[in-house]
């Protein structure tokens, strides 16, 4: 149903905008490009903002990963939070691998990292928590030869349903073309609460899912166990993952789908999908 309604909602919002109605899509830059400000690490055996080894860094206005104060990796697998939580938003940002990976890195963490979404918080994470209880987007660099896609699916903690049925398998590939070398790559995602997940690569739609939920494992070292299996996941924390191969991220933007849906209010926008009435603003009497 909730798709339908999107759908719908972008019908609308496309014959606003012929008519020059319609709102522009107000897009939140997630970095400064400065500093980490409203981002908080956690890395596995660390405590939630300790930033081990300056793992996550600005460099040259970029976000990146850098392991260069490790002497091996030791699976200190990590996820730099975002200071905000969402539940209905499109996220975008461009990402590419380079250099060699961190030493002893598993072989399945080559040039691999990726966008979390409806995660459990930083806080809620034990000391030895390998990855957050999530959705992973999962972000693959090809390795010169072979085919490698890229932001496929891996589910942390989690479960979805495909084609209408329960999915439990931990990882599944997407569709998209395979990119070697450290070219940028841009990565998007939608996330409609607890209806629909889809991923998009440099543009185009290369995988969706529905209703993810709390269920499976790989998810090592919870102090406390995170929701319950079969629990709808309608929204949560964003991260971005640090798997021992040196990543950069860069032009990070959300956009929020959630908000105020009367069309009377000063700040009603034609693309949200979700109504927050609280939101509402409206012109003094």
């Amino acid at each position: 149903m909730l798709i339908k309604i999107f759908q719908t909602l972008l019908f609308f919002s496309f014959f606003l905008t012929a008519f020059g109605q319609t709102n522009k899509e107000e897009w939140e830059s997630m970095f400064n490009g400065k500093d980490l400000s409203k981002w908080k690490p956690k890395i596995r055996n660390h405590a939630a903002g300790e930033n081990f080894g300056n793992t996550f860094r600005v460099e040259d206005g970029k976000l990146v990963v850098r392991y260069d104060a490790y002497d091996k990796f030791d699976e200190r697998f990590g996820h730099l939070f975002y200071y905000k939580q969402f539940g209905y938003y499109r996220i975008r940002l461009e990402y590419r691998f380079v250099g060699d990976q961190a030493k002893e890195g598993p072989g399945w963490a080559i040039r691999n990292s990726g966008i979390m979404v409806h995660g459990q918080s930083p806080e809620s994470m034990g000391l030895k928590q390998d990855f957050p209880v999530s959705i992973e987007v999962q972000l693959l660099g090809g390795d010169g030869k072979n085919k490698r896609t890229t932001c496929n699916l891996c589910t942390p903690g989690t479960h979805v349903e495909m084609n209408g049925k329960l999915f439990t398998p931990h990882c599944v590939n997407s569709k998209s073309e395979t990119y070697h070398g450290d070219q940028w790559v841009k990565a998007e995602v939608l996330v409609l609460g607890d209806s629909v997940i889809r991923h998009y690569a440099n543009g185009i739609e290369v995988l969706s899912y529905n209703k993810p939920q709390i269920g499976g494992g790989n998810v090592d070292g919870q102090d406390i166990i995170f929701g319950k299996s079969g629990q709808l996941l309608e929204r949560g924390t964003i991260s971005l993952q640090s798997e021992s191969h040196p990543v950069e991220f860069k032009n990070i933007e959300i956009l929020n789908l959630e908000g105020c849906m009367d069309p009377k209010a000063l700040n009603y926008k034609s693309y949200y999908v979700k109504s927050k009435p609280e939101d509402c603003r409206y012109k003094k009497k």
